[in-house]
């Protein structure tokens, strides 16, 4: 699952460990919305794992599904933090506004060079890739014939994509991925390889009076764009 919406997003900050200050009301009520929903089909059935990143928008989106998924003894599950599910490592960029991000570090050419740092001490494209793709198909790995849900980040969807459709994944896709917030993308782990169950299945939500929803009726914000715009989703 991708977070809910986050107050990084929707205040232009680069949303790092520091930048990052968990959910807004409306993040909060996509992600109940995308619960009760699950809680209501049973959809997922059993579930043997519940994994987060580390940021604050993601556990507290793992934290609100934790009570509607069981384990296939019937017990609860607890959320298991893996830095490895976190967006890209922006390094000096975190905290920072998108604004000041251009100006202090203008804005790396990932398609000449995807191996170029976001910012000092961040990471680059081509290795963020490698090292999100690589965590998913680690936790996978390890419960291989049981389901296992992640509450990550759009970057990490993408970069699955990117990874297990042998995609050329030095370049990014310019944009053409558009994961919603409180969206669930399913994998499969099959004998031939990976497989592309759904993507981007966005819950039915809308708060009243809230007009200029997505499809899924997630609320649309201004997106930053550019190569360097996936560190704050």
């Amino acid at each position: 699952m991708r977070h809910g919406e986050a107050a990084c997003n929707v205040n232009g900050v680069v949303g790092g460990r520091r930048g990052c200050t968990g959910l807004t009301g409306t993040g909060v009520r996509q992600v109940e919305a995308l619960r009760d929903r699950l809680a209501r089909t049973g959809e997922l059935g059993p579930v043997d794992a519940l994994y987060s990143s580390v940021l604050a928008r993601a556990v507290a989106t793992a934290e609100i599904l934790a009570p509607v998924l069981e384990r296939p003894d019937g017990g609860s599950l607890r959320v298991v933090t893996d830095c490895g599910l976190c967006e890209l490592h922006p390094g000096e960029a975190d905290a920072v506004t998108w604004a000041e991000f251009s100006a202090r570090f203008g804005e790396p050419d990932w398609d000449r060079d995807p191996t170029t740092p976001l910012a000092p001490g961040g990471e680059s494209w081509s290795g963020f890739v490698d090292r999100a793709a690589s965590c998913v198909a680690r936790l996978a790995t390890r419960h291989r014939g049981g389901r296992v849900v992640l509450a990550c980040h759009a970057g990490v969807i993408e970069a699955t994509v990117l990874a297990f459709f042998a995609v050329d994944r030095t370049r990014r896709s310019r944009g053409l991925l558009r994961t919603e917030h409180a969206s669930l993308t399913e994998w499969e782990l099959a004998e031939g390889g990976w497989r592309l169950c759904r993507y981007n299945d966005v819950t039915p939500w809308q708060g009243p009076g809230e007009p200029g929803t997505s499809p899924g009726g997630a609320p649309r914000t201004a997106s930053v764009r550019g190569a360097a715009a996936a560190a704050g989703s």
